[in-house]
């Protein structure tokens, strides 16, 4: 395991955590046997290979999770990847609800971070798909966001 001085931002980070602390840390410590380094991104705790993105650690309500940037190339052969909605592509995560669960799980955590890494080690991308929706952002300028924004003043 990597020396106990951490990210001195991922250290206040976890210190002002109001939920999911412990399990956020020992979350923290699974990663770091494997000597990635670690930043502060998005708000949140995130781990990089040859400076690319390969876990991050957030908390939400329900549960705590570890986001695997292209968890969709991982054999998920426990079954339990998430796809956050429909329309995430490329990211999955393995969620927690208790330090206790994070523990029973470790060997196979790092078993799914192993995967990530051996699947950034070979270049391997994720095949993204045009979604539709994204027609309408394009066609969504300045103007139109001036109009938006009249319609809500106007509504307030």
């Amino acid at each position: 395991m990597t020396d106990t001085s951490g990210n001195r931002k991922v250290d206040g980070y976890l210190k002002k955590l109001k939920t999911w602390q412990e399990e956020s840390t020992k979350l923290r410590e699974i990663i770091r046997d494997f000597d990635l380094p670690e930043d502060m991104k998005w708000m949140h705790p995130c781990y990089m290979l040859d400076g690319k993105n390969i876990v991050l650690i957030h908390g939400f309500k329900e549960y705590v999770a570890i986001l695997f940037f292209k968890g969709a190339l991982l054999k998920d052969t426990h079954g339990i990847l998430v796809q956050q909605t429909e329309n995430v592509q490329a990211e999955r995560q393995l969620r927690f609800t208790s330090l206790k669960q994070i523990v029973e799980q470790e060997a196979m955590i790092k078993a799914y971070i192993q995967q990530a890494i051996e699947v950034e080690q070979a270049g391997l991308q994720v095949e993204m798909k045009k979604l539709p929706n994204i027609a309408f952002l394009r066609n969504f300028n300045s103007n139109s966001m001036r109009i938006l924004l009249s319609e809500l003043h106007l509504k307030h």
